[in-house]
């Protein structure tokens, strides 16, 4: 372990070798903050000889996490690994599996992801005849979730409730809260408010876990909300041995819940604790981390810290103000074309495009297609998202946990079984009245009054095939389940029966969802149960295989964590970067200032920030100026934009018929070539008789430079 220690600076072994007592490290971006953590526990477990089950190491995303496992494992090793190391969610998920029959739940409870909370939240609105159009449910859903972080139960969100919105939102809290227990289900707040509450009202529970975990670490601590906080500090009760680790300058989420003044205050609980400052910076080039460093500093709610690094100078950051967000997004193509064949070694995978809002990226997806460059779009729908994938996974959510009428009411008519909306409602009348679940009720349809009989008859098949799906579980595997589900409801067939290319897609992903569930398997996880869980847990990141090679386009708040070699920020305008919404607010200006560090320092050899004179803004066009966050980077290291900038105009905007020796094309016109046939042009460079332009040929898919007065180039 003495040698592993050298690979670690003076500060970070410092962390490392201080394992008694709370300690905060204030770790700077790309300055080694996982590594500290892996080798702290690493650590404890060879050097102080603690047992890996006593150790509990939380993070924020499953990608982060089994990074940390794998870590540790390499340190030690060992292929195995009994420390507990998971997001804050899974974590107490596990103890919640172990206890929350003491809150009332049977331990198959299961897990409502955002869309079945939205589900239930209409059908609350449903029986409250309040309509979508005058409340939006995901307002509702946005409103009750903040209330949830913030610790504010149902009844003291009545007693606060002001406006009219408010009061309606307080009325639906109380009914989703009851409808979750009803259906035996807890949505992602709940998995943190019912651990809490196990701790804070079960004595002998809190102190089994505070016994259990003598060493806890947390990584991101700046952005725990409240809830988070207060359980990591209620398990470090008797030992006290909590090391948090986590950036100030990085706290971009209090939009839902995260609370910086934890990271602020966390010496009034724990006085005695001890701070390290981690400011060495491995990733980035000291330009960056100017850039980087003079931005953060306008900020005024900070630990004061700088950044540095032994990497060398690097490139001056390069700010291009295109015309418009077309002209900025054939900026951006151009670049990384050009980049690419200046350095032949860059992959696409090592670009990445980076902006404030999601609305931003379609022109940049439309330049991208017509330039040939491949790219995903990190957080459009996660695969786990998508109707087939969804559809077959709620046959398996009811049969893991039968009191789940979300998931129940989605299948019941898919495939189409003549079953009606009217015949649901009735069902579920019955089911209140009677005090059962939605499925007990559709197992007594002849019971229920008012249905005709070949309702009666098409729910009595329904009940008899979901009783049999249930005796199957329990003799087949999870992965020759889920295809037991997909053929024998009748869902393959209806897909292959539509014929359409759409359909024969999701087909394949169904394939798919067999295959992952035969991967989970192989992990040593066989239970149907907890391949569901997984499903639940999933974040966008974490479906982004950084293997392939595509260039990622991702909102700001998405990149947190992430690192690139060459990075664009697109939309550094004032209204759009700082937003709009934080105008009104220091602290949330200085969130938006926090958010334009992070992206800054995800970069490790360059990075680009483009703005727009004028932008199409919900069907308006917008005139914003460049962002204040581009003047507060020093001159010296900013390459201002060129007297005569390149056209890379879109063509509303190339005003070039007044100049007696401009381009005859502009950035987008298609153009036919006597020898590569159609193309269209990327990039023009040069005037008069130099004049050169770039374009991109479809037949071949090949960028090529050409002289104007020689290539006998005509518009199409």
């Amino acid at each position: 372990m003495n040698e592993l220690m050298k690979n670690l600076n003076e500060r970070q072994r410092e962390a490392v070798a201080t394992t008694d007592g709370p300690l905060v490290v204030i770790a700077g971006a790309g300055s080694g903050k996982t590594r500290v953590i892996t080798y702290r526990a690493a650590y404890l477990i060879h050097t102080h000889k603690v047992f890996p089950k006593n150790i509990l190491a939380v993070t924020f995303t499953n990608k982060a996490a089994e990074e940390m496992r794998n870590r540790i494992r390499k340190l030690l090793g060992t292929a195995q690994l009994q420390a507990w190391v998971g997001t804050f969610h899974a974590t107490c998920l596990q103890l919640l599996r172990r206890d929350a029959h003491l809150l009332g739940y049977k331990r198959s409870f299961i897990i409502y992801d955002e869309s079945d909370q939205l589900s239930l939240v209409k059908h609350l609105m449903k029986r409250l005849n309040l309509a979508q159009k005058d409340y939006n449910p995901n307002a509702i859903l946005a409103r009750i979730g903040l209330a949830k972080n913030q610790m504010i139960g149902p009844e003291e969100f009545e007693t606060t409730a002001v406006t009219m919105f408010e009061e309606k939102v307080a009325q639906l809290y109380r009914l989703y809260d009851e409808a979750l227990k009803e259906h035996n289900a807890m949505d992602f707040d709940d998995l943190l408010n019912n651990a809490l509450t196990l701790l804070l009202r079960f004595p002998d529970c809190a102190n089994k876990y505070r016994n259990l975990f003598r060493y806890i670490m947390v990584d991101e601590f700046q952005d725990t909300n409240r809830v988070q906080y207060e359980l990591v500090r209620e398990l470090a009760k008797h030992h006290r041995n909590l090391c948090v680790v986590g950036d100030d300058d990085q706290s971009i989420y209090s939009w839902r819940g995260a609370n910086i003044e934890n990271l602020f205050d966390f010496q009034k609980d724990f006085p005695e604790a001890k701070s390290i400052f981690l400011e060495e910076n491995y990733r980035s080039t000291q330009r960056i981390l100017d850039a980087a460093n003079a931005v953060i500093m306008n900020n005024e709610r900070r630990k004061p810290k700088r950044l540095w690094t032994r990497k060398g100078e690097g490139e001056k950051i390069v700010w291009f103000p295109a015309p418009d967000e077309h002209g900025e997004a054939y900026y951006i193509a151009t670049e990384i074309i050009n980049l690419k064949r200046e350095k032949p070694h860059l992959k696409n995978s090592d670009f990445a495009v980076f902006y404030r809002t999601n609305a931003q990226s379609r022109v940049i997806e439309d330049v991208f297609r017509q330039s040939g460059l491949p790219y995903v779009v990190i957080g459009s729908v996660r695969f786990y998202d998508r109707k087939e994938i969804k559809d077959v996974l709620a046959f398996a959510k009811v049969i893991a946990n039968p009191a789940d009428a979300v998931s129940l009411r989605r299948i019941i008519n898919i495939p189409p079984r003549g079953i009606g909306k009217a015949t649901v409602e009735k069902a579920d009348a019955f089911a209140v009245e009677k005090g059962i679940t939605l499925l007990q009720a559709i197992e007594r349809s002849s019971e229920i009054p008012g249905l005709r009989t070949d309702a009666v008859a098409k729910l009595s098949a329904f009940a008899q095939y979901m009783a049999r799906l249930m005796e199957k579980k329990t003799q087949m595997s999870t992965p020759d389940f889920i295809r037991e589900i997909i053929e024998s409801s009748g869902y393959l067939k209806m897909l292959e029966q539509d014929r359409s290319f759409e359909a024969q897609a999701r087909v394949e992903n169904l394939a798919e969802l067999i295959s992952a569930a035969v991967e989970f398997l192989h992990s040593g996880k066989p239970a149907l149960e907890e391949f569901i869980e997984n499903t639940s847990l999933r974040t966008d990141i974490d479906e982004w295989d950084d293997e392939t090679d595509f260039i990622p386009l991702m909102t700001l708040h998405s990149a947190k964590g992430l690192e690139f070699p060459v990075v664009f920020i697109a939309g550094m305008e004032e209204e759009l970067f700082p937003h709009l919404n934080s105008m009104t607010s220091q602290a949330r200006l200085e969130e938006e200032r926090r958010l334009c560090y992070v992206g800054l320092t995800r970069a490790q050899e360059r990075i680009f920030l483009t703005s727009a004179d004028l932008r199409h803004i919900h069907g308006m066009a917008l005139m914003h100026l460049p962002s204040r966050f581009i003047d507060e980077i020093p001159e010296e290291i900013l390459l201002s934009p060129p007297k005569e900038p390149p056209k890379y105009y879109s063509p509303e905007f190339a005003q070039v018929a007044d100049e007696p020796d401009a381009s005859p094309f502009i950035v987008g016109d298609l153009i036919e070539h006597a020898t590569f046939g159609t193309g269209r042009i990327a990039a023009v460079s040069g005037r008069g008789e130099s004049m050169k332009v770039a374009v991109r040929f479809f037949r071949d898919n090949k960028q090529r430079d050409l002289m104007v007065r020689y290539a006998n180039l005509k518009k199409k």
